[in-house]
């Protein structure tokens, strides 16, 4: 329910600026329900439930989480409690709606998190009388910039999965069944260092040619391409997200040749990464390589996704966003390809926007893994 990797100072400064953008966005208030915006606020984590948990903020309001009286210990253990926010905690019966309006007054903009349900957004806009719009433009400025720490803790992740990858071809192997592998993979990512698993892909042969394929029964079969994707988090709740390609045995040449030309792809949006550009213009770099080479086709998806207390994030790097770079930035890098009925191949990094270019977090080897 709560983790608190940082010190309260950190947490007060987030909701600080929180409350600038708020006012230079012309909203009086922000309410956030539990998810990634509340953890990254003031450390609370946690889904939404039928019980309404939120924190409202915003220019002239002192900072007030309203809870369920059978968490308020949880959410106090966290910066929440460090901080000595004010709390307002209810029971069962009581009109936990009514709380939260009860700590806006005078208010004409009121946004909430994107995480909030339809379940609390229309009760409380019916207290409010007003229509309540989306604070994600104001809440994603904060978490996109990602400062030293969330920066140490995303190369903590990323070392963590790449010792995961390295570990792969110990498991895969023909005759196992990508969820016997995928079960070690698994036992592996909380040994080395994560707390929890948030998915893990194992794709062989046509089930790479999936994107989103998980694992399945399906048996690995000698000179199969298999797609291994895989991430966690770290105690801090921060993500690591890492893709790489293997083969059982000797690799189809003609297969070979077309996940090296991926390679060159992947590396020519990574080259592509500094301040000043645009994202889709990274995506384009990835894009171009293999379009020239006769795959454009085959390139199913975005680029990448940014990363942080959640796996995916902004900024999405992918055609038509205009949005441009900064420094501190945090995304995937993670071009595809994809052969239905035959296999797939996907190549992944989470890089971090430097002053001149950027940081590759994964550093696990990229080519074809022969196993």
């Amino acid at each position: 329910m709560s983790t608190t990797p940082f010190p309260a100072s950190v947490y007060a400064a987030r909701l600080d600026r929180a409350s600038a953008l708020a006012a230079g966005a012309g909203l009086d208030a922000i309410i956030v329900g539990p998810g990634p915006d509340l953890q990254y606020l003031v450390g609370v984590e946690g889904d939404t439930i039928e019980r309404l948990t939120a924190l409202v903020l915003g220019p002239g309001i002192a900072p007030t989480v309203v809870v369920p009286r059978m968490e308020l210990a949880k959410v106090r253990s966290t910066a929440v409690g460090e901080l000595g926010l004010a709390v307002s905690d209810w029971v069962d019966g009581d009109d936990a709606h009514a709380l939260v309006a009860g700590v806006i007054t005078a208010a004409t903009r009121v946004g909430v998190s994107d995480a909030l349900p339809a379940l609390h957004v229309i009760p409380l806009a019916d207290r409010l009388g007003l229509r309540l719009e989306l604070a994600t433009p104001v809440l994603r400025e904060g978490r996109m910039i990602k400062d030293a720490d969330e920066i140490a803790e995303l190369r903590r992740a990323g070392n963590a999965i790449d010792a995961v990858h390295r570990r792969v071809p110990e498991w895969l192997r023909a005759g196992r069944t990508e969820r016997e592998v995928a079960a070690d993979i698994a036992e592996a990512i909380v040994a080395e260092g994560h707390r929890t698993v948030e998915f893990v892909i194992v794709g062989s042969g046509p089930n790479g040619a999936d994107p989103h394929h998980e694992v399945s029964d399906r048996v690995i079969e000698d000179g199969d391409v298999v797609v291994v994707d895989i991430g966690g988090a770290v105690p801090s709740g921060y993500n690591s997200d890492s893709t790489r390609t293997y083969v059982v045995g000797t690799p189809d040449p003609a297969a070979a040749e077309r996940i090296a030309v991926l390679e060159r792809a992947q590396q020519a949006a990574v080259d592509a990464v500094r301040p000043g550009v645009t994202a889709e213009q990274v995506d384009a770099a990835a894009r171009t390589v293999l379009t020239e080479a006769g795959l454009g086709d085959a390139f199913l998806h975005r680029t990448g996704h940014g990363i942080g207390v959640s796996v995916h994030e902004e900024p999405y790097i992918a055609p038509g966003n205009d949005l441009v770079l900064r420094e501190g930035m945090a995304f995937s890098i993670e071009p595809g390809i994809y052969f239905a009925g035959e296999w797939g191949s996907r190549i992944e990094d989470i890089v971090v926007v430097t002053a001149d270019g950027c940081e590759r977090l994964n550093v696990a080897p990229h080519g074809l893994t022969a196993v």
